[in-house]
C-alpha cells in the first residue's frame, strides 16, 4: 500500500486548499481513508474520514461545516476540500488508509492570520 498526499501550501485567514491523497496498492473499492493533522507541539488529532462500504463521512467537530472529504474512484484518490481556513487549522496533514494502518509523508498546510 502506498499514500502520496499533495495540496499543501501557504493560504491566508478565510482562503481554501484542496489536498489529494493518491493511493495504491490495495482494492479502492474497498477504501477506508483518513486525515489526520499534527500542529507543531500537539498529539495527531484526526480531521475527517470516509470509506465506500456504506459512503460514510465523518468530521471533527472543529472543521465541520468548514472541509470536505471526497473520494474518485476512477483516481484512486480521496481529497480533502478545505475552506474558511483558520490558523489554527496550521499543521501536516497526513492521509491514512485505515484497512491496512499506511500513512503517507503529510503535507504542510499554513494558514497566515
Amino acid at each position: 500500500v502506498q499514500i502520496v498526499e499533495s495540496g499543501g501550501g501557504l493560504v491566508q485567514a478565510g482562503g481554501s486548499l484542496r489536498l489529494s491523497c493518491a493511493t495504491s496498492g490495495f482494492a479502492f473499492e474497498d477504501y477506508a481513508i483518513g486525515w489526520f493533522r499534527q500542529a507543531p507541539g500537539k498529539e495527531r488529532e484526526g480531521v475527517s474520514c470516509i470509506n465506500n462500504s456504506d459512503e460514510d463521512t465523518l468530521y471533527a467537530d472543529s472543521v465541520r461545516g468548514r472541509f470536505t472529504i471526497s473520494s474518485d474512484s476512477a483516481k484512486n484518490t480521496v481529497y480533502l476540500q478545505m475552506n474558511s481556513l483558520k490558523p489554527e487549522d496550521t499543521a501536516v496533514y497526513y492521509c491514512k488508509d485505515l484497512n491496512s494502518g499506511t500513512w503517507g509523508q503529510g503535507t504542510q498546510v499554513t494558514v497566515s492570520s
